[in-house]
């Protein structure tokens, strides 16, 4: 059985990563001129802040030096988050997107864009905003019903917290 340098990579590194607290979504390995370019996405139900990105480079760098996993050529090691309109492929990602706006693509054809209210192992309670004036509406999202879904971006959304605060203010 033939296993890609990506796999071997992963086999290797994965146990570092988890070491760490973090779960290791991504690797490509990709050629740029004579130079290879390492790409590792990491991230954590808490996310992953700059601070455990550079811890994890770090003891990545160390390792890839130490087995000499990437040959003799020159490469460069980038190690970073999901960006922000990631893809949803696992469960975990599911639940991580709690709170946020999805952009749906469904088995059946035809796209739904709504609100994770909560993931559970069946599928997703969602929340589908309302158009024109009219009510959110309440959505029960099986995962054999999902083909693809991505976090949309929101740019004007007030965090709970903050529509919370707002609330209190103007009842006083």
């Amino acid at each position: 059985m033939s296993t890609t340098q990506s796999e071997r990579l992963r086999e290797l590194l994965e146990p570092l990563v988890t070491s760490q607290g973090l779960d290791l979504e991504e690797i490509a390995v990709d050629s740029v001129g004579r130079k290879k370019v390492l790409r590792v996405v990491v991230d954590s139900d808490s996310g992953a802040d700059l601070d455990a990105v550079a811890d994890v480079s770090r003891a990545l760098s160390a390792k890839l030096d130490e087995t000499n996993a990437m040959g003799d050529a020159a490469y460069d090691l980038e190690v970073g988050t999901p960006g922000a309109e990631r893809a949803l492929t696992e469960h975990r990602h599911y639940v991580r997107a709690t709170d946020r706006l999805v952009k749906f693509q469904l088995a059946e054809g035809g796209e739904l864009i709504a609100r994770i209210l909560k993931a559970d192992d069946e599928g997703l309670d969602v929340e589908v905003p309302g158009v024109k004036g009219r009510k959110p509406t309440a959505r029960r999202l099986g995962f054999a019903e999902i083909d693809k879904a991505r976090v949309q971006v929101e740019f004007n959304r007030k965090d709970k917290a903050a529509e919370k605060d707002m609330k209190e203010e103007e009842e006083a």
